[in-house]
């Protein structure tokens, strides 16, 4: 079940600029198994092939949990921009989590802008932090 927020979240990026794979029911394939399309969205980001991901199935929960299986991956569920942003800025997370049930396009809309305008934090406390995780 594609459904209109991963047709949503996909027209923002391509309108944005950014360039789309595209995973799970989305592609061509058109697998919705939760653990195979975390799986693979984190693998191509862990690899370089992509800076970031964004995943949804039905409560964000388990994409992000298979997404965090990967080493070098910080997939944060998301419900809203404020919540995007700080994950971007404190966490430096790479991989943004989104529930189908409970996510709008236009909060979608919201988290993808600030998810995308919100550079990583400089402050060597949070940095520190985010290594910590990174080595674990």
């Amino acid at each position: 079940m594609a459904g209109e927020l991963p047709e949503a979240i996909d027209r923002w990026l391509n309108a944005h600029g950014h360039d789309v794979t595209r995973f799970g029911v989305l592609s061509p394939s058109g697998s919705e198994a939760w653990p195979e399309v975390g799986r693979a969205v984190a693998t191509c980001v862990a690899s370089g092939e992509a800076q970031f991901g964004v995943l949804c199935c039905w409560t964000g929960t388990g994409v992000s949990i298979a997404a965090n299986k990967i080493a070098g991956i910080r997939a944060a569920l998301c419900a809203d921009a404020a919540t995007a942003a700080g994950a971007r800025e404190w966490n430096d997370a790479n991989v943004l989590c989104l529930s189908l049930r409970a996510t709008s396009v236009p909060v979608a809309e919201e988290m993808l802008g600030a998810w995308f305008l919100t550079p990583p934090t400089a402050d060597p406390t949070y940095r520190a932090m985010i290594d910590q995780v990174r080595r674990s």
